[in-house]
């Protein structure tokens, strides 16, 4: 696997590696990761980092134009471990990690996969990198399309992403591998022990765990508050996750909800389901309209009822156990939070049925099937293409 990211840093992309990684060895194969220098180990997980550079310490989710020279880096990395390790596959991780695996299987005759979780040019506008309808937009659109067509078989993470590649960029062999979610370790009857303390008593909690930034809707989500407070007073907020809680620490202060607000920062993956149990309501307040949003799936794993804007990605996860607000809409995005604080014994159904919607659907050995089929597509097309 080629991960251009600071694997492993508590956050959804890196959730999708590292529980791939492990299904896959689960099922009997042998996976080792490529990744940047930085990042946490996780046990069971081969990994092999690039040269360490002090001056480059950024483990939030966004672009940065350092990753221009820190991707070359690891273009070598992957290339020394992979005359060693000769993989049968080559498995790249967002459009860096497929360009770079397609360059290294093109040196090696080896089959590689891109496992794109949504689209670069939608992924720089929505972290305001570069400008919409701008000429340096249209050159990484059309550069997008160029990288989306080079490995042997494109793995989409939601059915939109997947339709995004077909329709958009005319990528030949598209296959739809979901995320999924360990129910074992997310569950709602897990032990919460001092937690308990991040809500104060008497007070009803709604969660949110993931990045805080505008992309994900926390400027949304905090706005939102007061109106929620107007009709349940008793509402309190864990806001938790990183980059930025300082920033929103000052905007709960500035709309006069920081009493109600507790922001935790960066929580541990392993942890991520006692932090949850807090909660009797989740939110996802996620604007983009085309990237998968995986922490839903753990929402639903800890029978959470739980709101989230209405977005393609989110109808997929959700169904229609979700509860909707239309997508920017700060007022029924309050509604539909209070609505369930509303109606407890409701919402408390409503998080049961989730709970085996993603029991029944989602989990990680599905994926691993799914991405074993995309191996063998890579190969029958590599095979297809030496004839």
């Amino acid at each position: 696997m080629v991960a251009p990211t600071p694997f492993f840093a508590d956050r959804g992309c890196h959730v999708r590696i590292y529980e791939e990684a492990r299904a896959l060895q689960a099922l009997g194969c042998q996976v080792e990761v490529c990744t940047y220098h930085l990042g946490d180990e996780r046990s069971g997980i081969i990994t092999h980092r690039t040269l360490n550079l002090p001056w480059y310490r950024k483990v939030s989710a966004g672009p940065s134009w350092h990753k221009l020279y820190i991707d070359v880096l690891l273009l070598l990395k992957a290339w020394r471990v992979a005359r060693r390790f000769r993989p049968d596959v080559i498995h790249g991780h967002l459009h860096e990690g497929a360009a770079i695996g397609w360059v290294v299987g093109r040196l090696l005759g080896v089959p590689v996969i891109g496992d794109f979780q949504g689209s670069l040019s939608g992924e720089l506008k929505a972290h305001r990198f570069i400008p919409d309808r701008s000429w340096l937009y249209r050159l990484v659109a059309r550069n997008e399309g160029w990288i989306d067509r080079l490995p042997h078989v494109a793995v989409a993470s939601c059915t939109d992403v997947a339709e995004e590649l077909d329709e958009r960029f005319g990528v030949p062999n598209v296959l739809l591998a979901l995320d999924g979610v360990d129910t074992d370790s997310f569950r709602p009857d897990v032990e919460i022990g001092e937690l308990r303390s991040l809500v104060p008593p008497g007070r009803r909690s709604v969660v949110y765990l993931g990045m805080l930034n505008a992309y994900q809707g926390i400027d949304h989500l905090l706005e939102a508050i007061p109106q929620v407070l107007a009709r349940v007073p008793q509402a309190h907020f864990l806001v938790m996750g990183y980059p930025n809680e300082t920033v929103y620490r000052q905007k709960a202060v500035d709309l006069g909800v920081a009493e109600h607000v507790r922001f935790p920062g960066r929580i541990d993956y392993e942890q991520a389901s006692r932090y949850l149990a807090l909660g009797e309501v989740a939110v996802s307040p996620k604007l983009s309209e085309t990237e998968s949003n995986g922490k839903l799936y753990n929402y639903m794993a800890c029978a959470l009822p739980t709101v989230a804007y209405d977005t393609p990605p989110s109808r997929e996860i959700l169904g229609e156990l979700g509860v909707y607000a239309p997508r920017g809409d700060i007022e029924a995005l309050a509604d539909a939070m209070a609505g369930l604080l509303e109606d407890p014994e409701g919402a408390a159904a409503l998080g049961q049925r989730l709970r085996q919607r993603v029991a029944e659907r989602y989990s990680w050995q599905n994926t691993a099937h799914q991405l074993l089929r995309a191996y063998d597509r890579a190969r029958e097309v590599i095979s297809e293409r030496t004839l």
